[in-house]
């Protein structure tokens, strides 16, 4: 034993010396430029190049670094033994990450590459105006020498792509409205937000499922539609009208398109809205995938077609001290009545499709009213309002949807019986969907006795339904015929006037002839 340690001691004290010999013969400088040189030789024959990516780029936060952990973050890149979890603050969702010096493969368009996030301890620092963060951490990517354009051109592209649409989902999605009498807030933003919360969903959404699917598909279109619309000269923004009665489920379409996009609200109020100028302001503080809604527009302010108007209008006089005179025809929407709103018809048609329409992207605004007649044909134009969708009364389709929403009850689960004669009544009752949630929601404990009860207020609605329909043909049989009547005797005196008109006449000439 005492000659093992003998050796071992001598073997150490040779190397000792040969280490000692090897600085005096190669000096610092000498040993890096050969290692220099041997990395050089070495990346000739490597086929793999590495790019680093690293947290902090001088005193700004890299965002490709942020990209990056958000796009390994996702579950399907996911595939390592040991992840660490986050959850960032406005966030409704835990997020997956690399763990210090963990390495993770990726696949895009059939090449292969290697992440690995190196955290390494920083050296201490002197005085900084700016303190850095006491571990300096990393990304280190490495491909193929082949694949070195394919992945710098489109890869990383589509991590940026990719981390933005991970951003948004995980973030809370905001319902903003603008403030009162144009004021703001503490940051200087003229909206006030809170977190949206509803939970409505194309699926719970009672309307036909073949409307349902145009609609889904025409903003899934739209979410997609960045090159085409680049391609075309078009802004990216499209408008919906829903229209219809009351009750028929406009505000639940406007949160089920926000949920399916995953796009902010903007709910805005025009009687809060001052001017034009204003009404701009707003417009250019919404961000980009946002939803701008204008809810009950006929009510908001006076936006009556303007057709109509001159029609009524054109027998009486108006002086020029009428605001809408002085405005122009047709422009003035408000001037006076509404606390000193003075909006204009123009103002709010460059909102929708003029050039301030464009200062943002990916923005979609929907107008809903219940009297789309009273509107202006000019804010119903296609590039305004591009998608007219009526929201009718209660069909059997979207009966079925609120049947299994509120009880559980699938169509076959119901008598053959009772959904014929559901399938019968309903669009003879013109019931609401809110009406029968209503109905469905009292008795959601009882389900038999909840579909009884709805089928006798439907069938009790048609039959009212019918006898307000008689006696409305009724009544207007009787008022065409005493229009007749009325006719007739006005006719008749005007008969009576033209001769003794003509008789005066005679009587005259005579006169003067024989003067």
């Amino acid at each position: 034993m005492k000659e093992y340690w003998g050796s071992l001691a001598s073997v150490l004290g040779v190397l000792a010396f040969c280490q000692s010999l090897l600085q005096v013969l190669f000096p610092p400088e000498l040993r890096f430029a050969a290692l220099k040189l041997f990395n050089r030789i070495f990346n000739v024959f490597n086929s793999y190049c590495y790019f680093d990516i690293t947290e902090i780029d001088g005193v700004n936060t890299n965002e490709l670094y942020n990209a990056v952990q958000l796009y390994l973050s996702s579950s399907v890149s996911i595939s390592g033994s040991r992840l660490s979890l986050t959850r960032a603050l406005n966030s409704s969702a835990i997020t997956f990450g690399l763990t210090n010096n963990d390495t993770l493969f990726d696949t895009f368009n059939g090449v292969n590459v290697l992440w690995e996030h190196i955290v390494t301890q920083r050296q201490a620092q002197t005085f900084s105006w700016r303190p850095m963060p006491d571990e300096k951490r990393g990304f280190t990517l490495r491909i193929k020498k082949k694949d070195k354009s394919l992945i710098l051109n489109s890869y990383l592209d589509y991590i940026m792509e990719k981390a933005n649409d991970i951003r948004r989902k995980n973030e809370d999605r905001l319902l903003y409205t603008n403030s009162r009498g144009g004021s703001l807030d503490s940051r200087g933003h003229p909206w006030e937000s809170v977190p949206f919360k509803h939970p409505s969903t194309f699926e719970t959404l009672a309307m036909d499922p073949a409307k349902k699917g145009e609609i889904m598909k025409d903003l899934k279109d739209f979410a997609n539609g960045q090159s085409f619309y680049q391609k075309t000269g078009r802004a990216w923004k499209r408008g919906y009208l829903l229209y219809g009665p009351p009750g028929t489920g406009k505000s639940s379409m406007i949160a089920a398109m926000a949920n399916y996009l995953g796009y902010d609200i903007y709910d805005l109020e025009l009687t809060e809205v001052h001017n034009n100028s204003e009404l701009r302001k707003l417009l250019m503080k919404t961000s980009s995938k946002s939803i701008i809604v204008i809810e009950d527009i006929d009510c908001s302010i006076n936006l009556s077609n303007r057709k109509k108007s001159t029609a009524n209008n054109s027998s009486i006089g108006r002086s020029y001290c009428d605001p809408e005179m002085r405005s122009g025809p047709g422009v003035g929407v408000g001037a006076g009545d509404e606390g000193g709103n003075s909006i204009t018809l123009s103002g709010l048609l460059n909102f929708t499709d003029g050039l301030w329409s464009c200062c943002g992207s990916e923005r979609i605004f929907v107008f809903t009213t219940n009297h789309v007649d009273k509107l202006d044909p000019a804010l119903l134009r296609s590039g305004r309002m591009d998608m007219h969708v009526f929201m009718n009364y209660c069909s059997f389709p979207a009966l079925k949807i609120l049947l299994k929403n509120y009880l559980g009850r699938e169509e076959s689960d119901l008598d053959e019986g009772v959904l014929k004669e559901l399938e019968e009544v309903i669009d003879k009752a013109e019931m609401t969907p809110a009406d029968i949630s209503e109905l469905l929601i009292k008795n959601r404990r009882n389900k038999d006795k909840a579909v009884i009860e709805l089928l006798e207020a439907l069938k009790e609605r048609a039959e009212r339904k019918s006898k307000s329909g008689e006696c409305v043909r009724e009544k207007n049989l009787n008022d065409v015929e005493e229009e007749e009547q009325e006719k007739r005797a006005l006719d008749s005196p005007k008969e009576g006037c033209a001769f003794d008109e003509s008789c005066k006449k005679d009587e005259e000439d005579e006169e003067k002839k024989i003067k």
